[in-house]
């Protein structure tokens, strides 16, 4: 266990800081919440409090806190996600060891530990990483509950998912009716001892989730950043709306899943709808390594429990790990919002876990031919899929060939006599072993190598998100996961569809201190320690905004500059313009993550008009021109994101209605290869 773990921090921390920011827009709320307390107790993306960033702000605390700790840098933004990563492996080993013995702990640790995607998410700063650590210790709370009827350990796994709530709304409930359900079967205890703990359970989860629903609904609007993918500024409307049934149905500003760009080829989106999706090419590298064995050994433990005594544990276990990769895994292949292929890192555990219990259960009956052809079975059907898996890549053509090779001779001898299985049992379990383990163990050491930025990240050796970017497949784009309510295809900083596929490369000092003025500010001030990134790539092929881009391309300059999600700001001058303000604002661009990229180069608050793509109603017109008289934005800076994607016509949106306010009253200058206007000097 303890190599296990230390194997799992190597790969998770190795040369972590080569992504450098990673998701630009969540490393600048991080930044954000390391310069002001209001921002880190919203999820603000500027210190300024203008507007959060488009999920709760849970793992916005941790990031924020770490930056606040030891310095806004790269290192500091994605460690704590890698160390969420080993915890996951741990909680993971020790519910299944309960109740299945170590090895079968220790199988289902590795499988967690070298799925592609879980590498890929425990390496980088979206909300994903802590997501999947809360729901793992969930399920290790549900097994200890399950264990004895007991009322304290099931409350905990209420307060587990309601904070995994406030990472990332409703997806976090999708495990909610397998946990329920094998406490209602096998806890040891009388039906109504039963449902009046998991009432007690649902208590708990609405009191962790609903104390900072009641907080954000009780503050006043007017002291607080606007509510970022909220269409009234609720955190109400964000997780039933946009982040709940917009996600599964579509609507709500959430791209179809299934058709249109987010179908077919594009996977970044997910591809098309359907059973398949999880094994087509946008997912199945991610995820469906290990699938075919999991799927095999939750039929098989079910049938060999089918009328074992109510609190049997081997059935308990299928149902509670089965029951989470069924739920999920359906709702991800048939949801009509928009998806990435990243989002599966949520079945990874489930996965895993059905893995090392399958092959612990059947080898208590490899004295039976069944048992011995099931498990051959596995082993041949997971060398089989990684055999095509790996035929989608180029990569190292003759890896594919030794895991089938290895698949097949394991199936031959697990499948041999009982009498000839006790000499061959070395060669079998090695062989199988490897051939299961070779394939997504390598795709997965190999994404260490890459550096990933921006939106939508992918594993593997060169990352094809199919939506432009970086290494990695750093696609950012039309709207990550916020970025994911416009038309066509559009996500948000966690799930947008293009970028500029460069990352701005890590600050490596602490952020100053300072001091904002006016309205909303921030309650310390700017720093000015970052480091302006390189110049990264314009999208290739894909509509940024949906509409017209203002003049002077992006806020970093050409088309380029800004990036969506994880990109790069390489105008020297207004980077150094924008870090000599004291205003609370040093500027102020539509588009969140051409603001984030800006906010990281120069270590100031930019506000983010309209949001992820400049479609949201906030700041009103009103508003801004109330913060420009009252001397709280110095520069306004044309481009960025934004005109109306997903927002409607791009005449009407707010940030539309600024630029062009702006320009009707303030001289245009050009600063680098940008436009900038100077607020503090009218016409």
């Amino acid at each position: 266990m303890v190599l296990l773990l230390l194997g799992t921090a190597v790969l998770y921390l190795w040369d972590l800081s080569a992504s450098g920011w990673g998701n630009s827009f969540y490393a600048a709320a991080a930044q954000a919440g390391a310069q002001s307390w209001k921002a880190w107790l919203f999820g603000s993306l500027d210190a300024g409090n203008a507007i959060t960033v488009d999920k709760p702000p849970a793992a916005m605390w941790i990031m924020g806190l770490s930056a606040r700790i030891f310095g806004v840098n790269s290192w500091a933004i994605l460690a704590p996600q890698a160390l969420m990563g080993v915890a996951s492996v741990y909680l993971l080993y020790a519910a299944v060891k309960r109740w299945f013995g170590p090895t079968a702990g220790l199988l289902a640790g590795a499988a967690l530990a070298v799925t592609p995607v879980a590498v890929l998410m425990f390496r980088y700063d979206n909300p994903d990483a802590l997501l999947v650590l809360l729901m793992t210790a969930a399920a290790y709370t549900t097994v200890r509950a399950t264990e004895t009827a007991s009322a304290k350990w099931l409350a905990l796994t209420g307060v587990l998912l309601g904070f995994g709530f406030l990472t990332k709304m409703m997806q976090a409930f999708l495990v909610l009716p397998a946990f329920a359900l094998v406490y209602l079967v096998a806890a040891p205890a009388g039906t109504g001892r039963r449902i009046r703990h998991l009432l007690l359970a649902g208590g708990a989860m609405i009191v962790s989730a609903g104390w900072y629903i009641a907080l954000v609904e009780i503050w006043p609007a007017s002291s607080r950043p606007y509510i970022a993918g909220s269409t009234n500024n609720t955190l109400w409307e964000l997780a039933l709306g946009y982040n709940g049934l917009g996600r599964i149905l579509g609507g709500s500003g959430n791209a179809g899943g299934g058709g249109g760009m987010g179908g077919g080829g594009n996977t970044a989106f997910g591809g098309s709808t359907g059973i398949g999706r999880l094994f087509g090419e946008a997912m199945g590298t991610e995820i469906s390594w290990l699938l075919p064995a999991a799927l095999i050994a939750l039929v098989t433990v079910l049938a060999v429990t089918w009328t074992a005594p109510r609190t049997d544990r081997a059935r308990a276990a299928a149902l509670l790990w089965g029951g989470w990769l069924l739920v999920t895994g359906i709702v991800f292949s048939y949801m009509s919002g928009t998806i990435h292929p990243y989002y599966t890192v949520a079945l990874a555990p489930s996965i895993a876990a059905m893995v090392g219990i399958g092959a612990r259960v059947l080898w208590l009956y490899r004295a039976e031919l069944w048992a011995r052809l099931v498990l051959a079975s596995m082993v041949l059907a997971t060398a089989g899929w990684g055999f095509v898996l790996l035929g989608r890549t180029e990569w190292i053509p003759a890896l594919r060939w030794v895991a089938l090779a290895a698949g097949v001779v394991a199936a031959l001898a697990l499948a041999a006599p009982a009498a000839q299985l006790r000499r061959l049992a070395v060669v079998g379990v090695v062989a199988g072993l490897l051939s299961a383990g070779l394939g997504t163990a390598a795709y997965a050491t190999v994404t260490v190598t890459v550096a990933h930025t921006g939106s939508i990240p992918t594993s593997g050796p060169s990352g094809t998100s199919g939506m432009g970017g970086g290494p990695g497949g750093g696609g950012g784009g039309t709207r990550g996961d916020r970025p994911d309510r416009t038309s066509g295809a559009e996500s948000s900083p966690e799930d947008s569809t293009s970028s500029d596929g460069a990352s701005a490369p890590a600050p490596t000092g602490t952020s100053g201190s300072g001091s904002s003025s006016g309205g909303q500010s921030s309650d310390s001030g700017q720093s000015s320690d970052s480091q302006s990134s390189d110049s990264g790539q314009s999208p290739d092929g894909q509509s940024q905004d949906g509409g017209a881009r203002a003049q002077g391309g992006g806020p970093g300059g050409g088309d380029g500059g800004g990036g969506m999600g994880g990109g790069s700001n390489s105008n020297s001058e207004l980077n150094a313009l924008l870090e000599k303000t004291t205003t609370t604002w040093s500027g102020a661009v539509s588009g969140a993550t051409s603001a984030a990229d800006l906010e990281l180069a120069t270590g100031t608050a930019v506000i983010a008009l309209g949001g992820w793509d400049g479609s949201d109603p906030a700041p009103t017109l009103e508003q801004f021109q109330a913060y420009v008289g009252n001397g709280q934005i110095t520069y306004y800076i044309a481009g960025g994101r934004g005109g109306g994607m997903g927002g409607g016509d791009g005449e009407t949106t707010q940030s539309s209605q600024i630029a062009t306010w702006v320009e009707a009253n303030y001289t245009a200058t050009t600063v680098g290869s940008a436009t900038v206007y100077d607020l503090t000097a009218a016409k």
